[in-house]
C-alpha cells in the first residue's frame, strides 16, 4: 500500500503546490513581486522598442526660456500668444495635432488680449487638430481651460494618470466619465475620431471605474522621439516671416506629425514614476499612449485562463525535474542533477517572460516562477525525507546481515529488495559447528550464549566484509549468500575466500575456544554457486531477505557432505569454475562425483585450499588423484591401497573405508558401476 502511494506524492505534491499558489495569486500575495518583475521586463524591452517617426516634442526648455528672454524680452511666464505662434507655424506644415500637455485655467498675466490672440490662432488652424489639456484629480474636480481657450480649440485632453497601488504608472484609461462627459486620455485624443472604428488593442475593462485600461509600452526616455526647443521654432517662424535665408525648421518638416507642446525646463514640468524611471516627464505617459497605439504595441495581458495553465505546468515542471533529479544514483550526480535542473526551469521561465514580454504580451511571471520553485522544492523536500526514511529502514534493518558496502548499494538502488523476490545466480554458505550439541551439553545457558554470541559475531564479520548477506543463524548454523540483494560480480570468489578466512579465523582463536569449552571448534562449510530466488518473503508488514532453490538445498547438503569425506570446507563445481574465472588464486582438490540424499544426478565437489597447502601437500595430494581416477574406473582394489598410503589424509582414509563397504556389500558391483559416492545421509 506505501509502495502504491508513493507513485502518487508527485501528483500530490504538484496539484497542492498548484491550489496554494492560485490561492496566494487571487489574495494579492504576488501583486508588488508583480509589478517589480514588470517594471524589470519593461526596462528590458525598452532597450529594444522603437518610437514612431509620426511624434514630434516640441519643448519649452531652460534654453528656450533663455532665449525668448533675451530676443524677445519676454519673461516667465510667457505670453500665451507665443503658443499661437507655435501652433500657425505647424498649421502651415499641416501637421495632423498639436497638443498642449499645459494646462490654461487662468486669464494670462498679460490680459485678456492675450488670451484673446492665442484663441483666435486656434480657431483659425485649418490644417492642425488642436487639443488643451484639463485635469481631473483625486478629489473629483476637473480643472479646464479658460472657456475662451476650451472652445476655440478642437477638444480638450484628459491628464490624469493611473497610478497602481505602490504609485507607479503603468497602465492609463481610455477615457473617464465625469458627470456623464467623456474625459479622453490626452494620449488618445489626438487620434480620437479612430477609436470608435477602431478600437485599442489589449485593453482591459476596469469595473470600479466602468471604463477600459492599457498597459504601456514605455520607451527608455522621451528624448529618444524627435523633439526641438520651442524658442527655435519661433526663432524659426520669425525668419520666414522676415524674409532670412535658412530658418532653423520649415513648416513642412511637420507634415502629417502629431505634436506635443510641453514643459521641460527644471521645476515647470510634471515628474511621475514609471517602470522606466522614477522621474519620468508626465506628458512622457501620453506620448506613449499614442506611441502606443500607432505602432499597435500596447503590453497585452495573457488570458487568465492560459495564465493558470502555465502555472500549472510549471508546477508540473519543478515536480518533474525534481522528481528525475532524485533518481540519480551517485550522490555527486543527484546534487548536480538537481541544480542544473533548477537551474534551466528558472532559465526557461525567465526566457520565456521575457520573450513573450518582447512580443507584447504579458504572463503572469511571479506565480508561475514560485509554481516551478516551491513544486521543486516540495518534491526534494519530499524525496529527502521519504529517501532518509528509506535509508534508515535499510540500515537498520540490514545492518546486522549485510557489509556496509552493500548497504549503500541498497540505498542508492531500493528497488532491489522486491517483496516476492527475484531469480538470480548466487553463490550460498552453509556453515555448522562440528559436535555442537555435544560441547553445548557440558555448559550453562549464560556460557552457552556468551560463546554463541561469540563465535556466531567473528564468523559474520569476515562474512559482511566479503559483501555477503546472512540470511539466518540457526543455533550455531550460518546461512549466507553473496550477489543478492547488492550486484557482487565475483560472488563466488569472495565466497571461498570468506570461507577460507573463517577456518583461519577459527585456528588464531583455538586458545580462546580452548579457555571457553576445554577444547578447539571446528566448523563445517558447504558453498554452491547457482540460481535460486531472492528478496523479501513473507507479508506487507513482516518478511525476511532470504532465498530458496535447488542450489540453496544442495549448499546445505554439500555441508553436512563434509562429515562423509572428513573435510571441513566443500564447494561444487559450478562455484569453482565461477571463482577461478573471477581471478580467484586458490587450489581446489576434485573430492569426487556425489549423489547427495534428494538428487538423482551426481555433482562434482571439491575441497579448497590456499597455495601454501596444496604446495605443502603436493604429495599426498598427486596420490589421491591417482586413487580417485582408479575409483572413477572402478579399479577398487588399487584404489584402496593408494587411498591407505595417505593415511594422514581425512579424505583418503574416508575413500578406503567407502571402498571395504562397498566390496564387501557387493561382490559384483563393477555390474552398475559409475565412481559416484552415494552420500547415505544428509
Amino acid at each position: 500500500m506505501k509502495r502504491k502511494f508513493s507513485r502518487f506524492i508527485p501528483l500530490l505534491v504538484c496539484s497542492t503546490v498548484f491550489l496554494f499558489i492560485l490561492i496566494l495569486t487571487k489574495s494579492g500575495a504576488f501583486t508588488q513581486l508583480e509589478y517589480n518583475s514588470y517594471d524589470s521586463r519593461i526596462k528590458f524591452s525598452a532597450d529594444f522598442s522603437k518610437t514612431s517617426d509620426d511624434i514630434i516634442i516640441i519643448m519649452v526648455d531652460q534654453y528656450s526660456i533663455t532665449g525668448a528672454n533675451e530676443n524677445y524680452g519676454w519673461n516667465w511666464p510667457w505670453p500665451r500668444e507665443a503658443y499661437g505662434e507655435i501652433l500657425e507655424f505647424l498649421d502651415k506644415g499641416k501637421a495632423k495635432s498639436c497638443t498642449y500637455d499645459i494646462l490654461f485655467p487662468e486669464t494670462s498675466i498679460y490680459g485678456d488680449e492675450d488670451d484673446e490672440a492665442f484663441a483666435e490662432k486656434l480657431k483659425n488652424a485649418k490644417n492642425t487638430k488642436t487639443y488643451l489639456a484639463q485635469f481631473w484629480d483625486a478629489e473629483d474636480t476637473v480643472t479646464k481651460p479658460l472657456p475662451v481657450l476650451a472652445e476655440s480649440a478642437s477638444d480638450l485632453s484628459n491628464t490624469t494618470s493611473v497610478k497602481d497601488s505602490d504609485g507607479i504608472i503603468r497602465r492609463t484609461r481610455i477615457k473617464d466619465n465625469f458627470n456623464g462627459e467623456d474625459l479622453i486620455f490626452m494620449g488618445f485624443t489626438p487620434v480620437k475620431d479612430k477609436l470608435e472604428k477602431s478600437p485599442v488593442k489589449g485593453a482591459v475593462y476596469d469595473s470600479e471605474k466602468q471604463t477600459q485600461t492599457v498597459k504601456l509600452n514605455f520607451k527608455k526616455d522621451i528624448d529618444l522621439y524627435a523633439h526641438y526647443s520651442a524658442f527655435d521654432i519661433l526663432e524659426s517662424s520669425r525668419m520666414i516671416k522676415e524674409g532670412e535665408d535658412d530658418p532653423y525648421f520649415y513648416p513642412e518638416d511637420f507634415e502629417n506629425a502629431h505634436v506635443f507642446v510641453i514643459y521641460y525646463a527644471p521645476g515647470l514640468f510634471d515628474i511621475c514614476s514609471t517602470p522606466v524611471s522614477k522621474v519620468y516627464p508626465g506628458a512622457g505617459v501620453s506620448i506613449t499612449a499614442l506611441d502606443n497605439y500607432l505602432n499597435n504595441d500596447f503590453i497585452k495581458d495573457v488570458p487568465q485562463i492560459l495564465n493558470i495553465l502555465i502555472i500549472a505546468a510549471a508546477c508540473i515542471l519543478g515536480t518533474t525535474a525534481s522528481w528525475f533529479s532524485g533518481k540519480r544514483k551517485k550522490t555527486i550526480f543527484i546534487v548536480l542533477s538537481y541544480s542544473i535542473f533548477f537551474l534551466l526551469g528558472i532559465g526557461l521561465i525567465i526566457f520565456s517572460a521575457y520573450s513573450i514580454f518582447l512580443k507584447g504580451f504579458d504572463m503572469w511571471f511571479i506565480p508561475v516562477l514560485a509554481g516551478f520553485i516551491l513544486s521543486f522544492l516540495v518534491m526534494t523536500s519530499t524525496d529527502y525525507f521519504n529517501e532518509g526514511k528509506q535509508k534508515r529502514f535499510i540500515k537498520s534493518a540490514f545492518s546486522q546481515y549485510l557489509s556496509p558496502n552493500v548497504i549503500n548499494q541498497l540505498i542508492a538502488n531500493p528497488d532491489k529488495l522486491k517483496l516476492g523476490g527475484e531469480k538470480k545466480n548466487i553463490t550460498i554458505f552453509f556453515s555448522d559447528v562440528q559436535s555442537f550439541t555435544t560441547l553445548s551439553e557440558g555448559l550453562t545457558p549464560e556460557k552457552l550464549t556468551d560463546l554463541l554470541n561469540f563465535y556466531l559475531s567473528e564468523m559474520s564479520s569476515i562474512i559482511l566484509e566479503t559483501g555477503g548477506t546472512i540470511d539466518k543463524y540457526e543455533g550455531d548454523a550460518i546461512i549466507a549468500f553473496w550477489n543478492a540483494p547488492a550486484d557482487i560480480k565475483d560472488h563466488g570468489k569472495h565466497a571461498l575466500e570468506a570461507a577460507i578466512k573463517c577456518q583461519e579465523k577459527l585456528s588464531q582463536l583455538e586458545e580462546s575456544f580452548i579457555a571457553k569449552v576445554g577444547r578447539p571448534m571446528w566448523t563445517r562449510i558447504g558453498i554452491n554457486t547457482g540460481n535460486a530466488v531472492v528478496g523479501n518473503m513473507g507479508s506487507q508488514n513482516r518478511f525476511d531477505y532470504t532465498m530458496f532453490g535447488d542450489s540453496v538445498n544442495l549448499a546445505s547438503r554439500l555441508e553436512g557432505l563434509n562429515k562423509q569425506f572428513g573435510t571441513y570446507l566443500m564447494c561444487s563445481e559450478s562455484t569453482m569454475k565461477h571463482a577461478i574465472d573471477s581471478g580467484c588464486d586458490l587450489k581446489f582438490r576434485e573430492l569426487g562425483r556425489v549423489q547427495v540424499v534428494g538428487k538423482k544426478q551426481a555433482v562434482r565437489v571439491f575441497e579448497p585450499m590456499t597455495k601454501e597447502k596444496f604446495e605443502a601437500d603436493k604429495i599426498m595430494l598427486e596420490k589421491f588423484n591417482e586413487a580417485l581416477e582408479l575409483f572413477y574406473k572402478g579399479d577398487l582394489k588399487k584404489a584402496a591401497e593408494l587411498f591407505e598410503e595417505n593415511s594422514s589424509d581425512a579424505p583418503s582414509r574416508k575413500y578406503a573405508e567407502k571402498i571395504h563397504k562397498i566390496l564387501n556389500e557387493n561382490k559384483n558391483y563393477l555390474d552398475q558401476w559409475n565412481g559416484v559416492w552415494i552420500a547415505g545421509e544428509k
